[in-house]
C-alpha cells in the first residue's frame, strides 16, 4: 500500500517531508546562532578599547535576529503544512461527496 501512495497522488508526502526540512534549517539557523556567539566572543577578546564595547551590542543584535529567523522559519514551515492540511481535508470532503 505504502508503494501505491507513493506512484498515485492519493496520500500527499509533502507533510512528513515539511517536518524534516524544518528541522534541518533549524539546525542550520542554530550553527548561525553559535556563529554570532563565536564573533562576539572573538570581538570581545582580540578588541582593542571601542571594539570591546561593541562585542555585547553585537552578541545581543545577532541573538536578536537568529530568533527572528527560528521563527519566520517555523512561520513558513507551519504555512505549508496547512496547506497539505487543507488539500488533505478537501479530498476527504469529495471522497464523502462521492459516498453519499
Amino acid at each position: 500500500m505504502i508503494f501505491w501512495d507513493l506512484l498515485t497522488f492519493e496520500r500527499l508526502l509533502t507533510g512528513p517531508v515539511v517536518h524534516i526540512i524544518y528541522w534541518c534549517g533549524l539546525g542550520i539557523i542554530a550553527l548561525g546562532g553559535f556563529a554570532v556567539v563565536g564573533a562576539a566572543v572573538g570581538l570581545s577578546i582580540r578588541g582593542e578599547g571601542l571594539e570591546k564595547l561593541v562585542a555585547l551590542p553585537a552578541l545581543v543584535a545577532g541573538a536578536l535576529v537568529v530568533l527572528g529567523l527560528a521563527l519566520l522559519w517555523r512561520a513558513m514551515c507551519e504555512f505549508y503544512v496547512a496547506v497539505f492540511r487543507i488539500s488533505d481535508d478537501l479530498h476527504a470532503l469529495r471522497r464523502s461527496q462521492n459516498i453519499d
